[in-house]
């Protein structure tokens, strides 16, 4: 023999995301594939990052902001209302392609053998390259308003990012995984997706479920993504609130002490209970395809 022969790998017996960072360049190429199919044939293209949040925040900022007067208790409600908007925008986008990314490339899948992790991973990458112009948009708005961050606020921001799209890609995984087997995955994310907004306080303030809640509130707070909001509120609202405009209770007790924590260990359990279903159910997906 020439050289050595590669000895055969038995089906799900990979290193799972581990092959997906010693595969980068694939995944790099994977991110661009994605990014030119989603907008082939369009014209405003990657501008569609900024028009669709833009005209969701506007139509929630109508409704609820003026017609229902939720601005005149919540001092700069353009900025708290955006600051949920492009974070849960984040999450629901991860977490809708990603389940339904190793159905749409079965193809591939069929015909040669790569790490199967490469494809949701990759599409909560793609939803990044959307989030951070909205991100932009974000930041510009609350600079219009005096936004004056500290250290600690900022690296806030990275850090919910780092944990909602560790959250993402944990449900990805999982739904993406089962979603080959049985499809009917799509429509329980649909509806996972359409609650997710209203579950986390994006377009009201926390104290509105406590008062309704009482003691069962834990059972919201619960969620990451209700902590991943708050505390974005934290770094992008808040910091835009002059001193007389201060309302008390702008923070959840124990935000940063329990619920953040909490949240952390709650997106890494979902993302090794993903990673481990997606390796069970990855075995037969060339079959199932």
């Amino acid at each position: 023999m020439a050289g050595k022969v590669d000895e055969f790998v038995k089906p799900g017996s990979g290193r799972g995301l581990l092959d997906v960072y010693g595969d980068r360049f694939l995944l790099k190429l994977l991110v661009r594939k994605e990014i030119k199919i989603r907008y082939r044939g369009s014209v405003l293209g990657l501008l569609w990052s900024y028009v669709k949040p833009l005209m969701q925040f506007l139509i929630y900022y109508i409704a609820l902001g003026i017609f229902l007067n939720l601005e005149h208790g919540t001092p700069n409600y353009a900025v708290y209302l955006f600051a949920g908007i492009v974070l849960v925008n984040f999450f629901t986008e991860s977490l809708s392609n990603s389940t339904r990314s190793i159905v749409d490339n079965r193809d591939l899948i069929r015909k040669i053998y790569l790490p199967r992790e490469l494809f949701p991973v990759a599409t909560v990458w793609v939803s990044a390259a959307h989030f951070l112009p909205q991100l932009v948009v974000l930041i510009g708005a609350c600079l219009l308003v005096g936004w004056a961050p500290s250290i600690l606020q900022l690296a806030a921001v990275i850090l919910i990012f780092v944990m909602v799209s560790v959250l993402a890609t944990g449900l990805g995984l999982m739904f993406g995984a089962v979603n080959v087997y049985f499809r009917d995955s799509e429509n329980i994310v649909d509806m996972i997706v359409m609650v997710v907004t209203w579950a986390s306080p994006v377009l009201y303030v926390w104290s509105m479920v406590e008062r309704v809640m009482g003691p069962w509130y834990w059972l919201y707070q619960l969620n990451p993504m209700t902590t991943a909001v708050e505390v974005f509120h934290w770094a992008f609202w808040q910091p835009t609130l002059k001193a007389g405009q201060v309302v008390s209770g702008t923070l959840p007790p124990d935000l940063f002490t329990l619920w953040l924590p909490a949240s952390m260990l709650v997106s890494l359990a979902v993302l090794f209970l993903g990673q481990l279903t997606f390796r069970r159910l990855s075995i037969h997906f060339a079959q199932e395809l």
